[in-house]
């Protein structure tokens, strides 16, 4: 598997999303990683999980669906926590390497904002 840097990090070549409508799916999840991923923990190599702000879970799972539909390796789940809302982010081991970038971006995107 390859993930072409430009197409945007951790797009594989396994996404359908056409690649004209990927910036804006990029620039859609850098603003919600921004805005709402409070931090993140890795409790698995093929599982990221996402901890939001408490308005961000249905932002959260409006990209999610968005992105299922293109990526369909990529699996969503939504737990409440006492924490609050956790986006879980799983992928099958053959995409790692995309979880990896996936959440590569994310950390480069908080940096960005602080």
């Amino acid at each position: 598997m390859t993930i072409p840097p430009a197409r945007g990090d951790w797009v594989p070549d396994a996404c359908t999303l056409p690649t004209v409508q990927q910036p804006i799916r990029l620039a859609a999840f850098d603003r919600f990683f921004a805005e709402s991923v409070h931090s993140t923990t890795r409790p698995a190599p093929t599982r990221l999980d996402l901890h939001l702000a408490p308005d961000a879970e249905a932002v959260g799972r409006d990209l999610a669906s968005r992105e299922s539909s293109c990526c369909s390796f990529f699996t969503f789940e939504f737990d409440a926590t006492a924490a609050g809302v956790v986006m879980r982010v799983g992928v099958p081991t053959a995409y790692v390497e995309v979880l990896d970038a996936f959440a590569t971006r994310i950390e480069a995107t908080k940096e960005a904002r602080r």
